[in-house]
């Protein structure tokens, strides 16, 4: 499989960022020359069938209505009941099953770590379609076997109407404003809330490497209940300069101004909300797998014998690595939802690279020998031989 990126057809990162993230789609013929797709439709077909893999099939004129929606894990017996034509099969986090899909991901780091949600693979037969519909965040779509035509229509919000009675968010009004044919190495950028519809022509798989965008409500609610929980029970709300009103029922703007500052002074340091919002966005997308059967602890000197010669560590695929450094030049790591003090040069090379070689780690001090040694021990990295 070809995994480079072709410059984004004939622009810089730069130029994508500044002129089209966010803000319009953009079509890269050929982004990927000879590309070849990592799964078969009857490999995709296999991992549907799996309990641990999150599935969905999407039926379009089923007999229960115009669409209909399936969750898995399915059964062989499912797939040979469907129709010919007019239904998608929808396979979630192929990168953390399929290891070839490294590579593939590795082309989207000009946007940061934290950002990257996963890969889902798409196979439809001819005319296949999930419908017209939205989504609230970006989606680079690469065609990775077949074609497919998509349609791109206007930007979209929650007031868009959909059809009712449907378990699928489906426009009820779609025009098109533009329309494309993707062969196989052809991507599509469409950033959020931009209409589009895809439909196969002939048997088609898609792959969609996603974005995560955490809604506003869930980043206040969950940064309140963090900080709700550190804070002091005994600190209450006080009026030491409260004045006699008119009406005793009032709750006067100096009332207000004090919650206000209660919500300020407990929701504004910038070091609390680094922390909280590092280890949210590193949270596994599915913490009930594990990575690791159980803690096994390693000691950096037999670590260091280990990593020698084509043995190397390599990253989990599940595992979500970012860090952040603080206002008083300390460097935190957050992996997986939890925090590692480390040196700010660990925690770019371990959130920046994939696999490490006794190179990359010989000038570690011993503090940051440990880090490692913990991250191996929880099934973070593992070690490789090439």
């Amino acid at each position: 499989m070809q995994s480079s990126l072709t410059h984004l057809g004939d622009i810089s990162t730069e130029e994508f960022l500044a002129n089209y993230w966010q803000k319009k789609p953009l079509l890269i013929r050929n982004a990927m020359p000879n590309f070849e797709s990592p799964l078969s439709p009857d490999e995709l077909a296999g991992l549907a069938l799996e309990d641990e893999i999150e599935s969905r099939i999407v039926q379009e004129n089923h007999k229960q209505g115009p669409w209909n929606l399936r969750s898995g894990p399915f059964k062989e017996q499912d797939f040979q009941k469907l129709p010919e034509t007019h239904w998608t099969l929808l396979v979630q986090a192929v990168d953390l099953w399929v290891e070839e899909f490294g590579p593939l991901l590795d082309c989207f780091r000009f946007i940061p770590n934290w950002r990257i949600d996963d890969i889902m693979a798409s196979y439809a037969p001819d005319q296949g379609s999930v419908g017209p519909h939205f989504d609230y965040y970006d989606v680079f779509l690469l065609q990775g076997h077949g074609q497919r035509r998509w349609k791109i229509g206007a930007k979209c919000d929650a007031a868009s109407p959909t059809l009712s009675g449907c378990d699928l968010s489906i426009l009820s009004q779609f025009e098109t404003e533009e329309e494309w044919v993707l062969n196989p190495g052809d991507m599509l950028y469409i950033p959020p809330q931009i209409a589009h519809h895809g439909i196969a022509l002939g048997d088609s798989i898609t792959y969609s490497i996603g974005f995560r965008a955490p809604s506003e409500g869930d980043i206040l609610s969950e940064l309140a209940h963090e900080m709700a929980e550190k804070a002091e029970d005994h600190v209450r709300y006080s009026d030491p300069d409260l004045a006699l009103q008119n009406s005793p029922g009032e709750i006067d703007s100096k009332a207000i101004s004090a919650l206000q500052a209660i919500v300020q002074r407990n929701l504004s340091d910038p070091s609390a909300i680094a922390s909280w919002f590092g280890r949210y966005m590193t949270q596994r997308k599915y913490p009930e797998l594990e990575i690791c059967e159980s803690f096994q602890a390693v000691a950096p000197e037999s670590l260091r014998r280990e990593l020698r010669g084509d043995v190397h560590l390599c990253k989990h695929p599940a595992s979500r690595i970012a860090w952040h450094e603080y206002q008083d030049g300390s460097t935190v790591l957050f992996v997986d939802g939890e925090t590692h003090e480390c040196s700010k040069d660990l925690a770019i090379l371990v959130s920046s690279e994939t696999e490490l070689s006794a190179n990359n780690l010989e000038t570690l001090d011993e503090a940051d020998w440990q880090v490692v040694c913990k991250l191996v021990g929880l099934g973070n990295f593992y070690l490789s031989e090439q």
